[in-house]
């Protein structure tokens, strides 16, 4: 889920200086982009740029990374001091543009930034994007920043064997690298071959930037990735573009006029770094490639052949800015829709229940669940007094002033997403992010419900959430997601592969060893297994049968007894929200194969069969 920002000035460059007073204008407005999109990368940052036309012997691409605690902070601070430093020490060039261009990192015309969530591999400098591959023909060097996880990373390797190259590392960053500069070295060389009896070398590296096809170099690099992306690349010679899978699962948006093509992986970014509107911003639709070339002219052209759209409705639950007004809507719609389930929780006892929610993307959700109970409540007045007939003042009294109780009972101290945290310290971070409100709760009286936006592990309930709730000696305790049992690996953005992780996964095993039927477990490790040997593991997701025996509402059971630990007093209930209510909510985006296992490619069903075998060896093995 990491995030991606292109920039592309499309005037000469002493137009923004005298328009806007500075040369720093791309670089502030990829700041900008940055900044508005830190949800989505806090483990590592990375910033390139490219410079039009510039002259042989001169540097024109640049790049910087940090791993520090604030990593934006940490870049756009020494890019800005190096237009401070040569502003202060030749204060008559800053409208200069040959001496600005020769003189000054990040003025430039192309810039990319990439923001990196680090849930697999090591938090280093070297992890962070954008990657370079170096050339001394400016067509061949390509800037490459992404936000995609691929699942067949050994069948790409060995096609890069094949192609005849010898990769030094097996992850699908590289690897999705090499494969795209590959094919932009052969497309480079084509055009080379074909005019190399009429014109000088000189003069062909001229003709190769003005014929340079990259919708056709993707085409030919794309065809075999299997998974989620959308990356964005900038070719030295300064013609860049924004790709995106055919599934659509990984999100890209962009905008244009007359000054910049801009492109992101969010669109509250887009609109708050250039003051547009929503309606100006346009999703770069699946299997397509928003292609900008040197002189700026952008289009959108299909690359690869689309595939029916699953856009990740994870993004839209919990990880994308709840600014957008689409997602915001679809969020309070998610709340809104667990009303008849939290109903039926509490008993409909609205007297002696105290709302809440788990901060802070469960806030929007939250907003929409108590929406939801307002509309329940004017009907529930408007049946006893106009239906029933009340007319005792007091009693009317009574059915006219009830309310939803609601307290601030979760109070996050620390900005954390603990789930996404590296397994040697999610346990330590989850059990000191939350604090609460006390003396707000009748003890033994009041039920407690808490709203989240996912519960992935359970991991945050068990240790943080229901000890401090249980201090306020709340009667009951109800813990509300505004997703679906998360089920399954996530193996297309969000790095989640291992099957024991998860809290659903534990209940239904719990359940299978209750009911002595866990050698369910060992006729479908046998069967994939089976599968894996004649080389069909990718044909279907076989895990979903040890799910097949039980109801939601008897996993969600299991589950609340799994994270109510002995030393918990009150009753603890779990309620999560239903796979058909989720899709009312976010029509358009139909990614769901952490709740159903429906994975859109083969390689999902891979993964999921593979994590499974792992689990049931012990091994901690990734799962692609």
């Amino acid at each position: 889920m990491c995030g991606i920002a292109l920039v592309r000035l499309k005037k000469p460059f002493e137009y923004y200086i005298e328009k806007y007073g500075t040369p720093a204008y791309g670089a502030r407005k990829m700041y900008l982009l940055m900044h508005k999109q830190h949800n989505r990368g806090q483990n590592g940052v990375g910033v390139a740029c490219t410079k039009l036309d510039m002259p042989a012997g001169q540097q024109y691409m640049y790049r910087y990374r940090s791993v520090k605690d604030q990593p934006i902070e940490d870049i756009f601070g020494k890019v800005n001091e190096k237009f401070r430093s040569y502003a202060k020490k030749s204060p008559k060039k800053q409208k200069d543009l040959k001496w600005l261009k020769e003189n000054v990192p990040f003025a430039a015309e192309v810039l990319m930034g990439h923001l990196r969530y680090g849930t697999h591999g090591g938090n280093r400098k070297d992890n962070c994007h954008p990657f370079l591959r170096q050339n001394n023909w400016r067509t061949r060097n390509l800037t490459l920043a992404g936000n995609f996880n691929l699942t067949n990373v050994d069948e790409l390797f060995n096609k890069l064997i094949e192609l005849g190259q010898h990769p030094k590392e097996k992850v699908d960053t590289v690897l999705v690298m090499e494969k795209i500069g590959h094919f932009l070295d052969e497309v480079n060389q084509e055009i080379f071959d074909q005019h190399k009896q009429d014109y000088s070398n000189a003069d062909i590296s001229k003709i190769i930037e003005e014929k340079l096809d990259i919708r056709r170099v993707l085409e030919r690099a794309c065809r075999d990735f299997d998974g989620g992306y959308a990356m964005a690349g900038i070719i030295g010679h300064g013609a860049s573009f924004i790709a995106r899978d055919p599934h659509g699962i990984r999100p890209a948006y962009y905008y244009a006029d007359d000054e910049v093509v801009v492109a992101a992986s969010e669109k509250p970014a887009i609109k708050t770094a250039f003051n547009v509107d929503y309606d100006q911003i346009q999703e770069v639709p699946p299997a397509h490639a928003l292609i900008i070339d040197k002189k700026g002219n952008h289009t959108l052209e299909q690359f690869i052949e689309p595939k029916p759209q699953k856009s990740c409705t994870f993004e839209r639950i919990y990880f994308s800015r709840g600014s957008d007004p689409e997602i915001y809507t679809e969020r309070k719609k998610l709340g809104a829709l667990l009303v008849p389930q939290v109903l039926k929780a509490i008993d409909y006892d609205l007297e002696n229940t105290v709302f809440s929610f788990i901060p802070n993307t469960s806030e929007t959700s939250f907003l929409g669940l108590m929406q939801g109970m307002e509309r329940y409540l004017g009907e529930y007045r408007r049946k006893k007094v106009i239906e029933e007939k009340v007319t005792d003042p007091a009693a009317l009294e009574k059915i006219l002033s009830l309310v939803p109780r609601v307290e601030k009972l979760a109070i996050k101290d620390a900005k954390l997403r603990t789930f996404i945290a590296d397994d040697a310290h999610r346990d330590d971070l989850v059990a000191h992010v939350y604090d609460t409100t006390y003396e707000v709760v009748k003890k033994g009286v009041d039920t407690l419900v808490l709203i989240d936006d996912s519960i992935v592990r359970g991991t945050t309930l068990e240790k943080s959430i229901l000890r401090i709730l249980d201090k306020l000696s709340p009667k009951k305790i109800i813990i509300v997601s505004s997703a679906p049992q998360i089920r399954f690996p996530d193996c297309y953005g969000i790095d989640m592969s291992k099957m024991g992780a998860f809290v659903a996964f534990r209940a239904v095993t719990a359940l299978l060893k209750e009911r002595d039927k866990e050698n369910l477990m060992d006729e479908v490790f046998d069967k994939i297994n089976y599968k894996i040997y004649n080389g069909e593991d990718h044909e279907a997701n076989f895990v979903k049968e040890l799910y097949a025996p039980f109801t939601d509402e008897e996993v969600s059971k299991k589950i609340a007894e799994i994270v109510r630990s002995h030393d918990i007093k009150a009753e603890v209930e779990v309620i999560y929200q239903t796979v058909e209510n989720l899709h009312k909510a976010c029509p358009k985006h139909e990614g769901d194969w952490y709740f159903t296992g429906n994975y859109p490619t083969h390689g999902g069903n891979r993964v999921v069969n593979k994590s499974f075998v792992n689990y049931m060896k012990g091994s901690l093995e990734r799962a692609y």
